[in-house]
């Protein structure tokens, strides 16, 4: 907000044929503004507050022309409460579901730490599922709330604080503080920390955009805080052998009818390191399926669960573009023949869903995490050892993905093709897969020092 004392009220032009024909013109600093007014008697009054405000010695605002007093008790009538929502508004139209979900998430947490009163507060939980649930889903704004989730809101509303007070250092940090807790007050993950933050650096950054602040840094920035340390690695410890996994394939082809359907799904993870969302939805004409060699599978979307409460159709799926790419972005992945077979079998004993998709549930809808990792965690029982069953060996259907990663890389794979295969940029996977990479390292230092005896160099 840029402030001078150099303020010029001028006379009032009277303009006859104008429905408010009394026109208030004032200078502050370079910038001309103007004001028209139906009755003389306000212009009169308004030229009046403005050359009080000028001769007491206060600063205008060269932007709005107006007095720093009026400035800062316009912004202080938006409080946080307010603000979010107008965020959430801005934001929903062309955000992901999951997105939304995360938005909400990270909002309901940061609220609370930002009122002005503790009387009256609702209960933790009514509060958590008022916000949540409600006014950071605009799914559910035409709808009407329970009576106690409308009294909290209102409660919320009332007592929130304004916007401006996050101008102050300590007022950032409550809320930066709130996001590293969860409800019962421990510490949050590291990564759900993260996200939160950046949710609430863009909030402060959209009310920098709408000037609520005296000046225009975002000022999260100027608050020193330490997040807390986050494990992105793969841990070796996770990634299983390709031996392993065979076993594990197996042990869920064994798991009856429906282990037998998904043995191509979790096989789809491994050997084409998909993301369990984008082997989801898959379909059969984006399979490449020689008789013989290498076939190859192109990827152009997935379904990612969010919940039918965060969806534009109600569904509990939204079918989205692939992470981290343009919308009409594919991702082509060669596959090894014997996929190419496996594939082949699965799709001449299963079929496939009437939208053409590989994989699907016995009623034919999208797969549910849910379902296929029962299965996983019963596979994981009957092909590993007690000690391995309990370790985080391959504890997820998602570490299959960076099995399959890892083995490429181990393989002496590009990473600059590990990276485009798996649909990750080379930084991401350099950092990702940090420890796997040091490990391959041993193996290259092993194959340098080989060819140094072979050319007969000395030690």
């Amino acid at each position: 907000m840029p402030l001078t004392y150099d303020v010029r009220v001028y006379s009032i032009e009277t303009r006859k044929d104008r429905p408010k024909p009394y026109r208030l013109h004032w200078r502050v600093g370079d910038q001309k503004h103007s004001k028209s007014y139906t009755l003389h008697a306000q212009a009169d009054g308004r030229r009046s507050e403005l050359m009080a405000a000028a001769r007491k010695g206060e600063q205008f605002d060269t932007d709005t022309g107006l007095p720093v007093s009026e400035v800062r008790a316009l912004r202080g009538s938006v409080t946080w409460y307010q603000h979010t929502r107008a965020y959430i508004e801005r934001k929903w139209a062309t955000a992901p579901a999951k997105s939304r979900k995360n938005y909400a998430d990270a909002l309901a947490t940061i609220t609370p730490a930002l009122l002005k009163s503790a009387k009256g507060r609702p209960d933790d939980t009514v509060l958590r599922t008022a916000l949540y649930g409600w006014a950071y889903n605009k799914n559910r704004w035409s709808l009407t709330p329970p009576a106690e989730i409308a009294t909290a809101l209102a409660w919320v509303e009332k007592n929130s604080l304004p916007v401006s007070d996050l101008e102050e250092a300590k007022t950032v940090r409550a809320a930066l503080d709130a996001l590293g807790r969860k409800l019962d007050g421990t510490s949050a993950a590291p990564r759900t920390a993260r996200r939160k933050r950046a949710c609430l650096s863009e909030v402060l950054g959209l009310a920098v955009e709408e000037k609520y602040f005296t000046t225009p840094v975002n000022p999260i920035t100027t608050v020193k805080w330490t997040p807390p340390a986050s494990v992105e690695e793969v841990d070796p410890d996770s990634v299983a052998n390709p031996r392993q996994v065979r076993a594990l394939l197996r042990a869920v082809r064994e798991q009856g009818k429906r282990g037998a359907h998904l043995e191509a799904f979790f096989g789809c993870l491994y050997y084409a390191a998909m993301r369990p969302a984008e082997a989801t939805a898959l379909t059969l004409a984006q399979c490449h399926l020689p008789t013989t060699g290498w076939g190859s599978l192109t990827l152009r979307k997935g379904a990612v669960r969010a919940g039918s409460s965060w969806t534009n159709d109600g569904s509990a799926h939204e079918i989205r573009h692939l992470k981290a790419r343009a919308v009409k972005d594919s991702r082509h992945v060669p596959i090894p023949p014997h996929f190419v077979r496996q594939l082949h079998q699965h799709i001449v004993e299963h079929g496939t869903a009437a939208d053409g998709r590989l994989f699907r549930t016995g009623r034919g809808g999208l797969l549910q995490e849910t379902g296929y990792g029962e299965v996983w965690a019963a596979a994981r029982r009957t092909a590993l050892t007690e000690s391995e069953a309990a370790s985080l060996l391959a504890r997820r259907p998602y570490d299959l993905r960076h099995a399959g990663v890892s083995f490429w890389l181990s393989s002496g794979v590009d990473p600059m093709e590990c990276a485009r295969r798996a649909g990750h940029s080379v930084a991401v996977l350099l950092r990702v897969y940090a420890k796997v990479l040091a490990r391959t390292q041993e193996r290259a230092n092993r194959r340098i020092e080989e060819a140094m005896r072979d050319w007969n160099d000395p030690e």
